[in-house]
């Protein structure tokens, strides 16, 4: 089985006025709290969108956040089971690491890496 795309970001300098942005085009509704690694947002600045409560009920999981020292982007995040293996078997395809793991064991750990062309993706999983 393939794994799946279980979590989207946008993370810029400005994440309050990000997340009024969206939620102004999209009606998205946020939960602020903190980011599982400040390498992702800065503490309280972290704004959740839960998928349930947008579209049909079947969106996606996602988050808008940020802040001052953080660079502007738009990722996904596919799940897996074990984010260092992950990392790793991306590196050996020729991508490159750029965060993580991070996070907290058990319950959510996360990595960044680019593709060979650039791309930003995340990963996620329990491990």
């Amino acid at each position: 089985m393939a794994d799946a795309v279980v979590h989207f970001e946008i993370i810029g300098s400005d994440p309050a006025g990000l997340r009024s942005y969206y939620g102004e085009l999209f009606g998205w509704e946020y939960s602020t709290d903190d980011a599982v690694t400040e390498a992702v947002s800065e503490p309280g600045n972290y704004g959740f969108v839960d998928g349930s409560a947008t579209g049909d009920g079947n969106g996606l999981n996602g988050g808008v956040g940020g802040g001052k020292n953080h660079s502007p982007k738009a990722l996904f995040y596919v799940g897996v089971p074990n984010v260092e293996e992950a990392l790793q078997k991306a590196e050996s395809l020729g991508g490159t690491r750029l965060m993580g793991p991070e996070g907290v064991p058990g319950k959510l750990i996360v990595g960044q890496f680019t593709d060979p062309e650039g791309n930003l993706v995340g990963v996620a999983g329990p491990a």
